[in-house]
């Protein structure tokens, strides 16, 4: 049987850079065409139609930037784009993610981070041969819950039996316990299976935002589709929604009720068929009482509630949490294969995993690219944890902003937070994005907003 290689197009006007990103990919069996400026690089993307661009910012002619908003403006449906620049700025990764870049490689490029974004933003696009997607593991978001306890087992078969429903579902429990994988779990084993699982994590939405993100534009007979429109025939899975603000809640609630909504500057009114699942760390009704969050949003998405435990209630399914997460980061994160003694595996299973199964993974990470030797004895795995808890702890977290009011001792929170895991991902925005759960364009644009540099 024969494939079709993933079509990359390389812009750059420094020759020599161009040339060498080439003969990479082409050695990982990519078709590559070269563009040594904006000109020819229009011809190319015209008559090529690559599944990726690589695009340089600083060009004679017209820079990267101009480009991508000129593509973007012409196609919503732009295959990935990553940008490259040896002069990189915060401002300027917020900007080129905030026009629809995938990713922004900073040069000198590193080879190793090059094929993996590379990869990633092939596979982001569905445009992947199956010849080259067999010869990478299987995404994380497509994996089922890990564990073969009671207490997963039986999760496990209520949501599918839910998937077989309508009902609108709300997955509770603490933060780290995995309610994204559950909510992909139920979306995986409905009749919505073949439709796009949009996942949006409200809080990290800026409020003069929210009516774009969710609802889409029309500007200059364009159509630029929201959340609503993308997870059409799919699932829209609101991640912590206590977090949203009063005002969506209210825009978000008219839409649900009647299943339909016009984008900003339209004027015809769109119909969707959407399964919609919400996940909440708090007591929503603590909230609804409080009068933060609305009660008739409440009910609305509260159909069916679902507490997904703890990890310390389902211990015994640690050692396998373990195993599964030393494969993912070494196939992942091209890091050395180590294994937990059973004595390390014993202790942990008697930990208290206060983050959960996010913990865990934390825990695991850490462990693989700091540690040496393949073997994780208990007292490495004890100073890991002990590091970790100093960290975390709240004395830590400076408790004067105790006194601010809610927003700005939010943003404090929030800018600590932040720090403490971009610290640990090592600089890294991609595995500070998993780590966090948050969605990476939303997240450089919360990282400006906090002033956390790159």
């Amino acid at each position: 049987m024969n494939f079709t290689k993933p079509r990359i197009l390389v812009v750059d006007d420094e020759t020599d850079i161009c040339q060498l990103v080439s003969e990479i990919l082409e050695d990982e069996g990519y078709e590559v065409t070269m563009a040594e400026n904006a000109i020819a690089a229009k011809k190319l993307k015209q008559s090529k139609q690559p599944n990726l661009i690589l695009l340089d910012i600083w060009m004679p002619d017209i820079d990267g930037i101009s480009l991508l908003k000129e593509w973007v403006a012409e196609d919503p449906k732009l295959c990935p784009v990553v940008m490259m620049s040896g002069h990189g700025s915060v401002e300027t990764a917020v900007e080129a993610t905030r026009l629809g870049a995938y990713d922004f490689l900073e040069k000198p490029l590193s080879l190793a981070k090059l094929l993996l974004v590379v990869d990633h933003a092939l596979a982001s696009g569905n445009l992947k041969s199956e010849q080259f997607a067999s010869k990478h593991q299987q995404s994380i978001n497509d994996i089922e819950p890990v564990g073969k306890s009671a207490t997963v087992a039986r999760t496990k078969d209520q949501l599918k039996r839910l998937a077989q429903h309508d009902a609108r579902i709300l997955l509770t429990g603490e933060a780290g316990v995995g309610k994204e994988l559950y909510a992909r779990y139920l979306h995986n084993h409905s009749p919505h299976r073949k439709g796009l699982f949009i996942n949006v994590s409200v809080g990290s939405i800026f409020t003069e935002n929210v009516a774009v993100e969710f609802f889409g534009k029309e500007h200059d007979n364009k159509i630029y589709p929201g959340f609503l429109e993308q997870a059409n025939h799919g699932t829209l899975f609101l991640a912590e929604i206590a977090d949203m603000d009063k005002e969506t809640q209210l825009k978000l609630y008219s839409t649900l009720a009647s299943n339909t909504f016009m984008r900003i500057g339209g004027k015809e009114l769109i119909h969707v068929d959407i399964r919609i699942i919400a996940s909440t760390r708090i007591s929503l009704d603590v909230e609804v009482k409080s009068n933060r969050f609305r009660q008739d949003l409440y009910y609305l998405l509260n159909e069916i509630t679902l507490e997904i435990q703890p990890l310390r209630e389902h211990n015994e399914d640690i050692p396998a949490l373990l195993s599964f997460y030393v494969d993912y980061f070494v196939n992942q994160d091209k890091v050395a294969f180590r294994r937990f003694s059973m004595a390390a595996q014993n202790y942990l299973r008697n930990y208290y995993w206060q983050g959960n199964v996010r913990e865990l993974k934390n825990l695991v990470q850490q462990l693989l690219i700091l540690g040496v030797g393949e073997d994780i004895e208990l007292d490495e795995v004890k100073n890991a944890l002990g590091t970790m808890n100093r960290s975390l702890s709240i004395s830590s977290l400076s408790p004067d902003f105790f006194n601010f009011p809610l927003r700005e001792a939010r943003d404090h929170f929030e800018k600590a937070y932040l720090e403490y895991h971009f610290e640990r991902s090592g600089g890294s925005v991609a595995k500070l994005s998993a780590a966090v759960g948050i969605e990476r364009t939303h997240l450089y644009r919360k990282l400006h907003a906090l002033n956390i540099k790159l």
